[in-house]
């Protein structure tokens, strides 16, 4: 499951890359993805299901609902 998500593109809902998943962690509730954009920012996504669209591993993708300002 975590190999499977390293180096995936992450993509919000309104198209903006916000980055790659670098390493996906465990935080005892639910895994993070840790995020890193091109410009070094990084983000912890959480890994549940309000926040996850889709995984599109052909396309090499993560859709999320999480906004670029966060």
């Amino acid at each position: 499951f975590v190999a499977a998500l390293v180096g995936l593109r992450v993509v919000n809902r309104e198209g903006v890359e916000l980055g790659h998943v670098q390493d996906v962690q465990e935080s005892g509730a639910h895994p993070l993805l840790h995020v890193v954009a091109q410009d070094g920012r990084t983000r912890l996504i959480p890994y549940v299901e309000v926040t996850i669209d889709h995984v599109d591993r052909e396309a090499r993708t993560i859709g999320v609902d999480w906004g670029a300002d966060y």
